[in-house]
């Protein structure tokens, strides 16, 4: 049995956010949750909410089940839209800014033993 969370749209680069996400692929839900509440990046945070969201919807999809046979079976970082702004420069120039925005998937299944 497994289930997923999506966060969209998440004001971060995905290049930023996939290092996150690569510390804790394929790591059981208690230890991948202990990896993300110690990591010192920004996307950690919101990572942990989402691996929290998505452990609850297999509990509701499933009541009773082991959260300690949980892991993180699939975690993706897909790039979302680039708000495109401008900078002002001196001698009447700009400059282009892309705020980069992404999409995350996390998928939890139980582990097979």
């Amino acid at each position: 049995m497994e289930a997923q969370a999506r966060l969209r749209y998440y004001r971060g680069s995905p290049q930023k956010l996939r290092l996150v996400a690569d510390l804790v692929r394929g790591q059981g839900v208690v230890r991948a949750l202990a990896t993300l509440r110690l990591a010192n990046k920004r996307g950690a945070r919101e990572l942990e909410k989402l691996l929290r969201s998505a452990v609850a919807n297999l509990e509701q999809r499933s009541p009773g089940i082991d959260s300690g046979k949980l892991v993180v079976s699939q975690i993706r970082v897909d790039q979302g839209p680039s708000l495109k702004r401008f900078r002002p420069a001196s001698m009447g120039r700009v400059f282009p800014r892309l705020h980069r925005t992404c999409h995350v998937t996390v998928q939890v299944a139980e582990r097979a033993e």
